[in-house]
């Protein structure tokens, strides 16, 4: 399972729509490693003065590598995640995660090329 939810959250899933409070906390909780890497992305925006800050450094270990995969493709966390911080989130390899701020349309177009993809590629990701 991608996440850990709440009798409560899926009652109110059967009800109608989750707000993203509501979502957030069950990503926080079922993904704490995950969420502590775009956390982290999201606090080195606020004290820098760079348009995107990306995360290079590889998971400890599988699970904490499959949080993040989870995180990242998901469009619904993903999306929501975007919505509660107000950047972009953008993902390469299994674990560069990068946030960009609002208007930082060219550092984002510049991150999701099959170029910047492939200049990111190591032999020791091959099997990440």
């Amino acid at each position: 399972m991608s996440l850990t939810v709440s009798p409560q959250l899926v009652q109110q899933a059967q009800r109608g729509d989750v707000d993203d409070a509501a979502f957030i906390d069950c990503i926080r909780d079922s993904l704490p490693y995950a969420w502590k890497v775009v956390s982290g992305l999201i606090d080195d925006l606020r004290v820098s003065e760079a348009e995107f800050a990306d995360n290079r450094t590889p998971p400890p270990d599988e699970a904490a590598r499959g949080q993040l995969l989870r995180l990242m493709a998901s469009d619904a966390m993903r999306g929501t995640i975007e919505r509660y911080f107000g950047v972009r989130l953008a993902f390469q390899n299994c674990h560069r995660a990068a946030a960009f701020l609002p208007g930082a349309e060219e550092a984002y177009q510049d991150f999701v090329t099959s170029r910047a993809q492939i200049l990111n590629q190591r032999p020791e990701l091959v099997d990440c």
